[in-house]
């Protein structure tokens, strides 16, 4: 009876040959080697066509990060006159905890409350088990595919710009989710950017079509001299969209990795957290200045990416400094610009928690070890009087100047709702509820 179930079950699909395949230039970087501080042999060594764990076979690397990689999987133990089910297959570095702390977050993030309008803006794991590596054990997640990234998905249309309408929907979605995180689960993002948000694959024959043409062409690869495992380029195109089908791209917020649950503690008072956050571009001015952060840091972070959403300019410009390295006063100098210059009691109390050092110390991104978040950014940017200390650095424009091209009449209801996201006081922030009903969004305003 055994033979006769393993019969009936899918076959696996017969890729063409890694022989067929263009090399890379040993020279050129791919995907995952790109990621500051690369270790090949943290990554494992997956294949085209392997079967890991007796029920995924993988056809084609979809995504990497600087943890693990993502690949497009077909489950082995549907029968076969059961549709072919595609999975979504994170393979994550032997060498990470993060992962299974965000394993554990998606857990609780799917349970809390499964009614609430938000839950369903969250893809979280459908299984998870763990694969031998070389070095160690891999954990999978296995997960429901998704098209692309919004990064992707905005550059498909005239000019990178999503019709506005779509945009409002998409805001509204994600301001839905985030109410989900911070009032349900009590968890804060902090890591919310274009790749971690994915558009829905609008029909499932799109991934048949998909799956059907790569099957015949091989994905380029080259071999890591020092573990003579393959790296492969992704494959992660799924072609252009049709305007017919834009209500079906729905997006999904992704990898709570980077994630904080911020527990009550036995006085009902809430966390804060004290270490650095978020991308740089995305990052909130109470993180840099050390003042503590809480759930308003995702407010601003959405904010920053409703203006890049919409707008027809990025916000910030001058981020980095000659040497590639992310320059937090040239950030302030930017948004001291574009909000004035910061309240006395935000500075007050980025000077109040700079006497704390943090338990111990952290490297951040160049690699050098910080004992506080002051330290992390450079030092002190303000003197005693409240006044920048870098003053020349103040670009001379403001935010209203840098409105998009909307329609007269969409100006000011849209400088209104970025007004009630990107303030220096995190108090004085809408919450997601409230920014989730504001006029702006409404598909007639």
């Amino acid at each position: 009876m055994t033979g006769l179930m393993s019969f009936l079950r899918a076959r696996p699909i017969q890729l063409a040959p890694t022989t067929t395949a263009s090399r890379i230039p040993q020279p050129e970087l791919v995907d995952e080697e790109r990621v500051p501080g690369y270790k090949p042999n943290f990554y494992y060594p997956a294949n085209p066509g392997e079967t890991i764990d007796n029920h995924y076979q993988l056809l084609f690397k979809m995504g990497w990060g600087a943890n693990s990689t993502v690949w497009l999987a077909q489950d082995l133990t549907r029968y076969i006159w059961q549709d072919k089910r595609f999975v979504a297959l994170k393979i994550i570095n032997h060498n990470t905890n993060d992962a299974r702390y965000g394993r554990k977050l998606e857990d609780h993030v799917s349970n809390v409350n499964p009614s609430h309008v938000g839950r369903w803006l969250f893809r979280t794991h459908l299984e998870a088990f763990d694969v031998a590596g070389p070095e160690g054990n891999h954990m999978c997640l296995v997960y429901r595919p998704m098209r692309e990234p919004l990064s992707l998905f905005q550059s498909r249309f005239v000019g990178d710009q999503i019709p506005l309408l779509l945009a409002k929907f998409y805001i509204k979605y994600l301001l839905d989710g985030l109410d989900y995180l911070h009032s349900e689960c009590k968890v804060v993002h902090t890591d919310l950017k274009p790749d971690n948000i994915l558009v829905a694959i609008e029909d499932e024959s799109v991934l048949s079509k998909f799956v059907n043409h790569h099957t015949h062409h091989s994905m380029s690869y080259k071999t890591d001299p020092m573990t003579g495992q393959s790296i492969y380029r992704c494959h992660n195109d799924f072609g252009p969209i049709d305007s017919k089908s834009l209500p079906k791209f729905y997006p999904q917020i992704i990898d709570l990795d980077s994630a904080d649950h911020l527990k009550e503690d036995s006085q009902g008072r809430e966390a804060i957290g004290i270490l650095p956050i978020q991308p740089n571009y995305f990052r909130a001015p109470e993180v840099i200045l050390g003042c503590g952060w809480s759930f308003s840091a995702d407010i601003w972070n959405l904010g920053v990416l409703a203006w890049d959403l919409i707008g027809k300019s990025k916000l910030f410009c001058q981020l980095y400094d000659s040497h590639g390295h992310y320059d937090a006063k040239s950030h302030i100098a930017e948004m001291i610009a574009l909000l004035g210059p910061p309240p006395k009691e935000v500075l007050e109390r980025s000077d109040e928690m700079a006497k704390h050092k943090w338990p111990q110390p952290l490297r951040f991104q160049a690699g050098e070890f910080h004992q506080s978040t002051r330290e992390c950014f450079g030092g002190r940017l303000f003197d005693d009087d409240g006044q920048f200390l870098y003053s020349r650095l103040v670009p001379d424009r403001r935010l209203e100047d840098m409105l998009p091209g909307l329609d007269e009449k969409e100006k000011e209801p849209f400088l209104g709702f970025i007004r009630d996201m990107l303030t220096w006081h995190p108090g004085e922030r809408k919450t997601a509820d409230e920014l989730a009903r504001h006029p702006f969004l409404e598909p007639g305003s």
